[in-house]
């Protein structure tokens, strides 16, 4: 794998390597060697939260849940909390564990009466104030994908979408908070637009003009920290994913899409960007069917290499950023 380099982060006293310790009482959770401040968030084949500090070691990371059946996770943009989705069964809900350790909290489950037949949540995101999460969500099996806000103490639910006639999917903020993006189209598998939604209210725009490689959006788009581009995760005619990067508005792309990476073998599978500063993004990659990790890559008019930031991991996203 060609520019391969692998990132170890900083090093550390030698008596904190590999220490797991319980946290409070209540909390369920691990911790590794340093408190999170900013990094990774992710999950693991137990499908718990796990977080690692970019000052951390990443083959020690901080778990942060026990219950497993967690999924997608996102961090506040202050660092301190993360929201994510858990599905057992056919039910699912929105819940926040501390990034520092803590009891988890349940903000809205399936069918709650505050949202009527709401289910199957997915990729929630606060926005940058920290007062908000915007997420996917169904009507109930079969129906149309929404979007929707809610407080981050679980009230006054507010569907974004209402009366769409298209698919929604994973949101991602622009800085300013009034606007989210998120992947669109007929069906969750035919993600083949953009849409930019208004969080306050109001109509959304599409952008349909993906280009000629990119088939669908496969997880998620997801806005730099200046708003000036997005990274997806595209699915191609030969079958694998990879992250293109573009310009963007509030109101749609402006330009083509270009790939983030310099890899051309159809084994190769990347997937959900997240932004870790405004020239650098990290994602999921994975090569010949092995474990997936996350790596970086830098943004720039040419195609790069990649760098491992951290092994054996799944549905990343970094912040704060």
């Amino acid at each position: 794998m060609m520019g391969m380099q692998r990132w170890l982060g900083a090093v550390v006293a030698v008596g904190l390597l590999g220490a797991c310790e319980p946290l409070e009482p209540g909390s369920g959770g691990t911790i590794g060697d340093v408190l999170f401040d900013k990094g990774f968030a992710f999950v693991r084949s137990d499908r718990n939260i796990y977080v690692v500090d970019d000052d951390g070691d990443p083959n020690s990371p901080q778990r942060l849940t026990t219950a497993g059946n967690a999924y997608t996770p996102s961090v506040s943009r202050d660092g301190s909390s993360i929201v994510f989705v858990q599905r057992v069964g056919s039910t699912s809900s929105l819940q926040t564990v501390p990034t520092t350790g803590g009891p988890v909290a349940t903000l809205l489950s399936s069918n709650d009466a505050a949202c009527g037949a709401c289910t199957n949540f997915r990729g929630p995101t606060f926005s940058p104030d920290g007062r908000t999460i915007v997420f996917a969500f169904d009507r109930g099996s079969g129906s149309i994908s929404s979007l929707a806000r809610i407080a981050v103490n679980g009230s006054g639910f507010t569907e974004l979408t209402p009366g769409a006639t298209i698919n929604h999917g994973s949101p991602s903020f622009f800085p300013n908070g009034t606007t989210v993006v998120a992947p669109a189209g007929s069906n969750t598998f035919q993600y083949n637009q953009l849409a930019f939604v208004p969080v306050g209210g109001g109509s959304p725009s599409y952008t349909s003009s993906l280009g000629n490689e990119v088939l669908a959006i496969a997880n998620r788009a997801v806005v730099s920290p200046d708003g000036r581009q997005v990274a997806l995760d595209a699915r191609l005619s030969s079958g694998s994913t990879r992250i293109f990067v573009g310009n963007v508005t509030s109101v749609g792309l402006s330009g083509s899409l270009r790939r983030l990476t310099d890899y051309t073998a159809s084994t190769v599978q990347e997937s959900f960007p997240s932004w870790t500063s405004s020239t650098t993004l990290g994602f999921l990659f994975n090569d010949s069917g092995g474990d997936p990790s996350i790596y970086r890559a830098p943004v720039s008019s040419t195609a790069s290499s990649v760098s491992l930031a951290v092994p054996a991991a799944n549905e990343p996203f970094y912040g704060p950023t």
